[in-house]
């Protein structure tokens, strides 16, 4: 069983919406902070990059045994687009990677849409998650403990792999 890339997700107070070329506009504007870009480099994207992006991401993974799913976070409260949750899925494994606009940072938010997708994939079958995270990105690291992923001694791009082994579904 695979996760479905295009299922809507929800939790307490976001809709994840499977990302498209129309959430361009308003994510680059959510994203705009130069400071997003600390700890990965790179710029914020403009809204044409993304348009471009987001029509890639939405046609799936060019390999047929890896799934890709994107979610753009919309907070219920004001409406508003604050940012994404994505999973590289294959064979039983999924890598997970958040973020959120500053201006909504320290909710909570990222950690929530995060447990939203891990639910999501672990109703798929998926057993092993990771993350991987600069290690100097504690916030990062904070929400990748609040889902029960450890540091692993791994090191990729500079960046710590992070990683859990999900509950297996119950029939």
């Amino acid at each position: 069983m695979r996760p479905d890339p295009t299922a809507p997700l929800h939790s307490e107070r976001l809709d994840l919406l499977p990302i498209g070329p129309e959430h361009a506009e308003e994510l680059a504007a959510a994203l705009a902070d130069p400071a997003l870009h600390a700890f990965t480099g790179g710029s914020p994207a403009t809204a044409d990059d993304l348009r471009v992006r987001y029509a890639r991401l939405a046609a799936g993974s060019p390999d047929p045994a890896e799934t890709w799913g994107n979610w753009a976070l919309r907070l219920r409260a004001d409406g508003r687009l604050t940012g994404y949750v994505q999973t590289t899925v294959s064979p039983g494994a999924a890598d997970l990677a958040w973020v959120v606009g500053t201006p909504w940072q320290g909710r909570g938010l990222a950690t929530e849409a995060a447990r939203a997708l891990l639910s999501h994939l672990a109703a798929a079958g998926v057993s092993t998650v990771t993350a991987h995270i600069h290690p100097d990105h504690h916030a990062s690291a904070a929400v990748a403990r609040a889902l029960g992923l450890t540091p692993t001694d791994e090191q990729q791009d500079r960046e710590t792999r992070w990683q859990a082994e999900l509950p297996r579904p119950r029939p």
